[in-house]
């Protein structure tokens, strides 16, 4: 046992090997910034003592958030590049939604779907009249909402296509990520992901992204049901089509009486410039998945929106969630979309979104191989090099220089700020990132 304890202390401290000082905290006194009296190193060696294992985060022990920055437990200030991969567009602890929260919090949180209440009526009909479609079924998490849909593919390929009974299929593209429930990992490539979890469940396609003539031939199968994918593959590392896919895609799927589902849990609300990303190509699929910042941060608050054709296909008893649509999440959900919308959050995203493009193109090439994105959802592709510059070393010298952002598929950097983000902001966070980077170089 004391090996086994020293092996995570020596682990630990190879994390901060080199580590050098942040710079001074702004803004709240190191006091006020965090009310814990525990230090980095105790708080990451509680978790590794009584925590499973299945992450591995940057080692940064967060005690506060307010806007665009989070400060540490020893008081250092850090600007948030990752948004809790995007659920916080809003913003940390945004005054608005922790208020309606409040308020809710002290008079109805909980009832469940047993009866009605005065709450999830008005935000169903705020959300469809908003986005166009005539019917919203609440859920929780983003991977609840995804696996809502697949539900209600299948469900309208028997009711409404006339598939015969258990043949229906669901198709995918490579690189997909929609959380990690079995079903998410049966229609996974990722060997972390995939292995080790069988069996899986049957009736998913899986076709290459972005090609075109793949999903043409498969989509012909008279016993597809749906397809699901993200316009945008966001764990796969802001992946994105060629112009013009997500048409064809929406073109195809009318054509062979499939349904298109748009999986918006990370790209969506204001995340890219538009409100979802398939407003970018003029696209409305037949199901949209919404989630992560339609709760602005304060808890898991998913959504699915269609029309009545696939969501009444769904019958009293055939599928539902104790959490999902309670009043808590209805006000907290209305209230992070009101402050995407009066705080034109999108239009930021677009604006500040040209920016840091334009700015991620002049890091030196010897170090970055590939930038992409759009909006405010970014990455960075790192090259190896014999001097040991990897994507997972290049953040932590972010995080010694104030800046938060993590890793995905070893080579590659996401960076989604906030979108209430100002361009003063902006301007600091690419300092940071050219600094950082160039010491590689």
């Amino acid at each position: 046992m004391a090996a086994f304890r020293l092996g995570r202390i020596l682990r630990f401290n190879s994390f901060f090997a080199g580590r050098q000082p942040l710079r001074a905290l702004s803004g709240p006194s190191a006091r006020e910034a965090s009310s814990s009296s525990s230090s980095t190193e105790e708080v990451i060696e509680r978790e590794l003592s009584y925590g499973a294992h299945n992450y591995k985060p940057v080692p940064v022990a967060i005690a506060r958030g307010e806007g665009v920055h989070v400060w540490d437990v020893e008081g250092r200030r850090y600007l948030d590049f990752l948004s809790a991969y995007s659920a916080l567009n809003q913003g940390h602890c945004h005054p608005k939604i922790v208020q309606a929260m409040m308020d809710q919090a002290h008079t109805l949180t909980l009832t469940s779907r047993a009866f009605y209440t005065d709450t999830l009526g008005g935000y169903q009909e705020f959300m469809t009249k908003l986005f166009g479609y005539d019917k919203l079924l609440p859920m929780n998490s983003g991977v609840e909402a995804a696996e809502t849909a697949v539900k209600l593919a299948r469900r309208w390929g028997y009711d409404v296509k006339g598939i015969p009974h258990n043949q229906a299929k669901v198709v995918f593209v490579e690189g997909n990520f929609w959380g990690r429930s079995i079903a998410a990992v049966s229609s996974s490539v990722d060997p972390e992901n995939y292995g080790g979890y069988g069996p899986y469940v049957p009736g998913f396609v899986i076709v290459p992204y972005d090609d075109v003539e793949a999903l043409e031939r498969v989509l012909t199968d008279p016993t597809v049901a749906g397809l699901m994918l993200e316009p945008i593959q966001g764990e796969a590392g802001v992946v994105l089509p060629q112009d013009g896919y997500l048409k064809k895609v929406s073109d195809l799927c009318k054509a062979n009486n499939v349904l298109f589902i748009a999986d918006e849990i990370q790209t969506g609300l204001g995340r890219t410039g538009k409100l979802l990303a398939c407003d970018h190509e003029g696209v409305r699929p037949d199901v949209v998945v919404l989630g992560k910042a339609l709760s602005g941060g304060m808890f898991p608050i998913s959504a699915v929106l269609a029309d009545n054709d696939v969501m009444l296909t769904v019958r009293p008893g055939q599928h539902g969630s104790t959490y999902g649509g309670s009043p808590l999440a209805c006000k907290v959900a209305m209230a992070s979309m009101k402050v995407i919308l009066e705080e034109k959050l999108t239009e930021n995203a677009a604006a500040l979104g040209s920016i840091l493009e334009r700015e991620l193109r002049d890091l030196p090439a010897s170090i970055v191989s590939a930038t992409r994105g759009r909006g405010l959802l970014h990455a960075l592709v790192i090259k190896r090099l014999s001097n040991d510059a990897n994507a997972w070393t290049v953040c932590l010298r972010l995080r010694d220089s104030g800046l938060l952002a993590k890793p995905t598929h070893d080579d590659i950097i996401r960076f989604a700020p906030p979108l209430i983000i100002t361009e003063t902001q902006l301007m600091e966070a690419v300092s940071i990132i050219k600094k950082v980077i160039s010491s590689f170089d």
